[in-house]
């Protein structure tokens, strides 16, 4: 019967061709549940998997608790590059075989070896090919499981550093984004160590993208076959043996070892003690996990790849097996993380070990009777963007989920060989600084040496009205000593092609104005080659290579010299940029290739975004000078002015303590410890402030720039580390008189890169009718946009050309009207389709 509902194929490795049962035997051997081993046709392994699939969907059914959690991360693996790139180099190598033998089989009468060498050389370029393809473009597809998958890799991200990082620990789940489902995407509690509960997007990503907590580990396939053995010394009894009765026993646990069933334990608590003290002596790999599952009885042993885990102290009889002078060591550099692993110190738990450990926080909560393991370090738990800030467990959640995305977004260094690099585009900020708050994580990832952001004196006040709904004021002398100060870099590329005519295109040096003897304005920054010199400033409109190529003629070349035209690479843009650095090197095609580096130095200006690491942006809403700035008794004027609205209702307390920690910092002349779940203490802040002859609170006693008068509060003031973002007002501006508009349906186009019209919505046109503005509404969308004359016919309604009716042979009653372009072709497509709209015309007179 199954047999019978295959599908044959058209050529077979073997040759010989197979039978309908043969067929059916193997689909049942290889396909049906394709992990469980058949060896020699025996099917009683894995029939006795399907009973007990059977089994178990009867008791769910019977009992909901039976029901497994789908979001629960130990049933989940995460697949690797590796995995994938394996199942795809199988894939083509078996059809490339197949394609092979069917050419052999029928068109090489005479089997050669030389002709088998060509094929060989054909399919290793074919997959070649196909590898290529995939990593390059992220589309996998897999035609042998009918997989097409797309965004399995991505180009790394070099905007900054920590945006390079995260996205190394980035994890994107296939589900489907646009369902509006909350399973996947809320925080499961087995997520605890394993995944950053701040780091993911906002929108609909938000939850099924995720990043990896500081310690967690992705397993990675172990060989079976020395565990197997450890479990049949451990004194397991072989299911092959065993009829359903001892199966069933209440007295047995079944062993699954990655999926299979290969025995069953009468002594569960001896093989799992067997399997963890082999472990911790060294003896099988670190990363294999064992633990009981008492509802289904059952002992699981996983060695396979995709699995998440973390290290943690070892617990013996109430004290953790991490001494002092192990820590000693550590510091000492005699000792290191590896060394611990191999002495049974520390050992690595995945997400169902852990359910079967008792795991303490602290020394100081470890209980004598039940505690197993001990966590390392309570701020792991966060992710490398999340571990940026500091005090995150003083904030409102949100907030530090807003900072994770912002990091990201924060211009800084991102290498240390950035000035060697021509990236497509590249944001450095020109004086960066460690910020005077570290956490350990800082430290842990060397976010200092490659810091994105400056210690700004802050104060929190209000200034005018242009610091409302988080606006910030910046001091103009701040800026003009180079703070927010930024490079934007980007690239501009050309090749020069050869042809099979021994022809190629070619650069053409400045046309030289015969009367003046110079280079005309266009091409005035060109050298004699024919491309920009590195210094030279670059205007709009200007050209920077000076490139020709060999005119494509239809299907016959003339014999003699090739035409050439000029194809310039121009500069577009409304600053200026200066040429960084100019390379001539040649591609895989070995063709010309010339990459030009243009440089842009911008300093703040109204409108650019800054943040502070705590999720609260702000745009620049006012620059003052700074004689205009208040300051404090000392003479200290602010580099930033503060709304203090910002803090009621966004609660990030973690903030207020960043600036009174960093101002301790300052009097100290040391870095301060924001950490998570730990830190310098609020108390002993205020002692060492108040030690320095300041307010214990962080307040100061200011004078108004304006009048000198002194300020009727006391203002909070003090350095936070603030980051400038990569939007900037300069990248966004954008207005249009007339312009560009599309082929087909006349109207304006679209987006500031196109020289696109401000879009007129449906908001804007709600408020044109509230306020009854009719011709308002006419002219934004209609005049400015595609206004058309028509003609139309009063008797048929139908449109006329030229004065005459088509439909009624006459033009006795034709008018021209003004409609939109856009509604004269809907009109037209309408017809094409047999609907047809007519319009009905009435003359209203005075």
């Amino acid at each position: 019967f199954i047999g019978s509902k295959t599908k044959q194929k058209r050529f077979f490795v073997s040759g010989a061709k197979k039978t309908a049962v043969d067929e059916a035997r193997d689909i049942l051997a290889t396909t049906v549940l394709a992990h469980v081993p058949v060896e020699n046709f025996n099917f009683k392994m894995k029939a006795t998997y399907i009973a007990l699939m059977v089994r178990r969907m009867i008791q769910a059914q019977d009992d909901h608790k039976l029901i497994d959690d789908r979001d629960y991360y130990g049933n989940k693996r995460l697949e690797l590059a590796g995995s994938l790139l394996a199942l795809m180099f199988e894939d083509l190598f078996k059809e490339f075989n197949w394609g092979l033998k069917a050419i052999a089989d029928k068109s090489i009468p005479n089997k050669k070896a030389p002709q088998f060498d060509i094929m060989k050389h054909i399919r290793q370029d074919q997959i070649s090919n196909g590898f290529i393809h995939a990593i390059s473009s992220g589309n996998w597809t897999i035609r042998r499981f009918k997989m097409e998958r797309y965004g399995v890799t991505q180009v790394l991200s070099r905007l900054s550093y920590i945006s390079a990082l995260g996205m190394m620990t980035r994890i994107n789940s296939q589900f489907e984004k646009t369902r509006k489902v909350s399973g996947p995407r809320s925080l499961q509690p087995s997520q605890w160590g394993m995944l950053c509960p701040s780091d993911t997007p906002e929108g609909e990503a938000c939850g099924l993208v995720k990043n990896l907590a500081l310690m967690a580990h992705i397993t990675t396939e172990i060989e079976e076959a020395p565990l197997k053995r450890l479990a049949f010394n451990a004194g397991l009894e072989d299911i092959n043996l065993l009829g359903g009765e001892e199966i069933n026993s209440s007295q047995v646990y079944m062993v699954f070892l990655n999926g299979n069933i290969p025995t069953i334990t009468l002594n569960y608590k001896r093989l799992i003690w067997v399997f963890r003290m082999m472990r911790r002596r060294g003896y099988i790999n670190a990363f294999v996990s064992i633990y009981p599952h008492h509802r289904h009885r059952c002992v699981y042993i996983s060695s396979d790849g995709g699995r998440l885990c973390r290290p943690y102290i070892i617990v013996e009889e109430g004290k953790p097996l991490v001494k002092q002078h192990h820590i000693d060591e550590l510091i000492q550099g005699v000792r290191n993380f590896q060394d611990f692993l191999n002495d049974g110190l520390i050992e690595y738990l995945d997400v169902n070990e852990e359910n079967d450990s008792h795991i303490a926080l602290n020394e100081g909560t470890i209980d004598p009777r039940m505690t197993t393991h001990l966590e390392i370090e309570p701020f792991t738990l966060l992710g490398v963007c999340a571990g940026l800030i500091p005090y995150p467990h003083h904030n409102q959640s949100p907030r530090n989920t807003y900072q994770c995305a912002m990091g990201k977004q924060a211009m800084g260094t991102i290498a240390y060989n950035q000035k060697n690099r021509i990236d497509t585009l590249m944001y450095n900020i020109v004086y960066p600084q460690t910020p005077m708050v570290k956490t350990k994580t800082i430290d842990l990832i060397n976010f200092d040496k490659l810091a994105a952001g400056q210690n700004a004196i802050v104060a929190v006040m209000s200034y005018s009205g242009y610091d409302i709904e988080d606006a910030l004021i910046v001091n103009k002398a701040s800026i003009d000593r180079g703070y927010g100060r930024c490079l934007v870099y980007r690239n501009s590329k050309c090749t020069l092609k050869r042809y099979t005519n021994q022809t190629y295109d070619r650069i053409m040096g400045p046309l030289i104005d015969s009367k003046t003897m110079l280079p005309a304005w266009k091409h005035e920054i060109l050298d004699g080659d024919g491309i920009a010199a590195p210094g030279e400033k670059v205007e709009n409109r200007q050209i920077y290579i000076q490139k020709s190529e060999k005119k494509k003629l239809m299907n016959f070349e003339i014999p003699g010299q090739p035409e050439f035209r000029d194809v310039p690479t121009t500069y577009k843009g409304p600053v200026p940029s200066y040429i960084e650095k100019v390379m001539v090197s040649s591609n895989s095609e070995e063709d010309f290739l010339i990459k030009i580096l243009l440089r842009q130095t911008r300093r703040p200006e109204i409108g650019d975004k800054f943040s502070s690491r705590h999720g609260q942006k702000g745009v620049v809403g006012l620059i003052v000078e700074q004689e205009d700035m208040p300051f404090n008794d000392q003479g200290i004027c602010p580099d930033m002015i503060m709304n203090p609205h910002g803090f009621p209702s966004r609660m990030t307390v973690g903030k207020l303590i960043e600036l009174l920690a960093g101002k301790a910092g300052l009097m100290e002349g040391k870095f301060r410890n924001g950490t998570a779940f730990g830190g310098d203490k609020v108390a002993d802040i205020c002692e060492e402030l108040v030690r320095h002859g300041f307010n214990y609170q962080g307040k100061d006693f200011f004078y108004s720039g304006l009048t000198g008068e002194p300020l009727q509060a006391y203002i909070y003031s003090g350095p936070v580390y603030y980051q400038k973002l990569k939007h900037m007002v300069q990248d966004k501006m954008h207005a249009r008189p007339r312009g560009p508009r599309a082929v087909l349906t006349r109207q304006p186009t679209e987006g500031r890169s196109r020289e696109g019209g401000l879009r007129l919505g449906e908001m804007e046109r709600d408020c044109l009718i509230g306020y009854g503005a009719s011709m308002m509404l006419v002219e934004r969308l209609m005049i400015s946009s595609d206004a058309f004359d028509v003609d139309v016919c009063n008797q048929c309604g139908l449109l006329a050309y030229s004065g005459w009716c088509q439909s009624c042979r006459s033009s006795g009653s034709v008018s021209t009207i003004s409609i939109p372009y856009a509604c004269k072709l809907l009109f037209q497509e309408l017809r094409s389709m047999n609907i047809v709209p007519r319009l009905t015309l009435k003359n209203y007179c005075d």
